[in-house]
């Protein structure tokens, strides 16, 4: 196997404003933008205004892998609501939310005590003087349509910033904001 064949896992720390895919759509912006990889797809999703970790890879199976809920690879996300979440929300978080495509599985849900050490946003987030905010983390194994969102919301706290932290053992760690980087031998 030659080094063009190896398989390839790229990190990727996707802006706000960018869509997880190849090609630019209406004021969202694509991917090529940032990556200019020949034979990498996406890995999973992650919504244009949602921020953080993508995986793309060279790799069909890891992508698989990587996407494909069967395989319950975790996914840790940081997410900013308005408000600070009462232990029962962050308890009905953890037992399941019935949303209006059926009941999410149970997720690790936790308030965090300080923000997490982020970029700043372009353009920041909302902001309503008299309603604080908050960030509580989330660890899902499955992955539907704007779920983290739906989820804060169905127990009243709604999502104003969302970030992917983690999939499975890849992080953020040491990626800016539109960088990237390739993982040794993966």
């Amino acid at each position: 196997m030659t080094s063009a064949d190896t398989p390839r896992l790229i990190r990727f720390n996707k802006p706000y404003g960018v869509l997880s895919q190849f090609t630019a759509e209406g004021r969202w912006q694509g991917l090529k933008d940032y990556i200019d990889l020949p034979g990498v797809h996406v890995a999973g999703r992650l919504d244009a205004d949602s921020e953080g970790l993508l995986l793309l890879t060279s790799d069909g199976r890891l992508q698989a892998r990587i996407a494909d809920p069967r395989f319950k690879m975790e996914k840790t996300y940081w997410a900013q609501v308005e408000g600070v979440p009462t232990e029962a929300a962050l308890a009905a978080l953890r037992s399941g939310v019935t949303l209006n495509d059926g009941p999410t599985r149970p997720a690790g849900a936790r308030l965090l005590e300080a923000p997490p050490a982020l970029w700043e946003r372009d353009p920041p987030i909302r902001v309503r003087q008299a309603i604080p905010t908050s960030w509580i983390e989330l660890v899902l194994k499955e992955g539907r349509n704007r779920q983290v969102r739906r989820m804060t919301a169905a127990v009243g706290f709604p999502t104003l910033r969302l970030v992917r932290a983690a999939i499975g053992p890849y992080t953020l760690d040491g990626l800016a904001p539109g960088t990237w980087l390739s993982e040794p031998g993966a």
